[in-house]
């Protein structure tokens, strides 16, 4: 079993044009990118769990973005209703409890209807746990209602900067209206995504909140010296809190300034960021894997060992290549994210 802890799926199927249920050999070329996932592809290479985000892409970015909180509500409403049709054709089931993730006694598989065959698994439909990627669709605490009875239960506050925060690239701190938001989400125990926020929120999150705290897809600022990234503080909070991060496979995040341009990236650029983080805190407990691989990049942008999604199961080939045991593969590749969710979900 491998579990991502970041794909961007409804975006790219709703805002960029993907038919994210074939698999990705079959998917169009899109922004001079080819397509690294589809939903055969996460079953072929037994990824059995994803956070699977609704990403609103604003204004600042792409055109085709939002410029108010209600037009990033219309986005998050559309990529919901994608999740929503996959849902209803048996192709994925979102994990709301901890009783529904994979290999919970609490979990039985629902069978794919005969429509759906394109994506169908003898193991059932792709679990996934629905994290939002930027708060500006959540405009008022009757909107995180809406979104965690639907099943939301991550949420990262910033991608650029948001009304809530700070973010990639637009230092700041939390607003007072990214304050009460992070109450309201600790009512509803939503986890936190602190990957994109700006350093200066990240530090007043931390002191806030009191509900779970994750990077699902940040890097080691001291190997890629940009704000994107986590540095060695904000690595080691994030661990004391019981939390887990997830290592990005962007090129760009995980290979050192110097290389970046000159080369193409490798697997062992990715094992680095694994390893300096896991040496940092002391342990393998507290890393594991959100490739973003959906996330805006192609395979031109990630090493040529991995194809597609479907050959995850080579990153565990380089851990142990690197030194990793297998216990300390399988705690990255699976169970650190399994356990977190297992203490962090609601029982019911």
């Amino acid at each position: 079993m491998i579990v991502d802890a970041h794909l961007d799926l409804a975006y790219n199927a709703v805002l960029r044009g993907r038919d994210v249920r074939q698999p990705a050999a079959n998917q169009p070329f899109v922004d001079n990118e080819t397509a690294t996932v589809g939903l055969p592809d996460l079953r072929k290479g037994k990824v059995d769990l994803i956070c699977a985000t609704i990403f609103c892409s604003p204004f600042s970015y792409k055109e085709i973005g939002y410029r108010n909180g209600d037009e990033a509500y219309a986005q998050a409403i559309d990529q919901l209703k994608w999740y929503q049709d996959c849902i209803r054709d048996g192709l994925m089931k979102f994990v709301k409890t901890r009783g529904e993730l994979p290999g919970s006694t609490g979990y039985q598989p629902v069978p794919s209807p005969a429509h759906a065959q394109v994506a169908r698994a003898t193991e059932g439909p792709l679990h996934a746990i629905l994290l939002m990627e930027g708060a500006d669709a959540l405009r008022n605490e009757a909107d995180v209602k809406f979104f965690h009875d639907a099943g939301m239960r991550i949420v990262g506050l910033a991608w650029k900067k948001t009304r809530a925060a700070g973010g990639t690239g637009q230092p700041g701190p939390l607003s007072d209206e990214g304050r009460q938001l992070v109450k309201i989400l600790d009512q509803y125990q939503i986890i936190h995504d602190t990957s994109h926020l700006a350093e200066e929120a990240f530090w007043q999150l931390l002191d806030l909140a009191t509900g779970p705290i994750i990077a699902s897809h940040s890097n080691a600022r001291a190997l890629v010296p940009t704000d994107r990234q986590l540095s060695d503080d904000m690595i080691k909070a994030i661990a004391k809190r019981g939390g887990v991060i997830g290592i990005n496979f962007y090129d760009k995040f995980t290979m050192l300034p110097k290389d970046y341009g000159t080369r193409k990236a490798k697997m062992n650029d990715i094992v680095q960021h694994m390893k300096y983080m896991c040496d940092l805190i002391g342990n393998t407990n507290h890393v594991a894997i959100g490739t973003d691989l959906d996330g805006g990049i192609g395979r031109e942008n990630i090493p040529p060992d991995l194809e597609t999604i479907a050959d995850l199961h080579k990153v565990g080939d380089a851990l142990r290549h690197a030194g990793f045991s297998d216990a300390d593969v399988k705690r990255i590749l699976s169970d650190n994210w399994l356990n977190f969710f297992a203490g962090t979900l609601p029982s019911s």
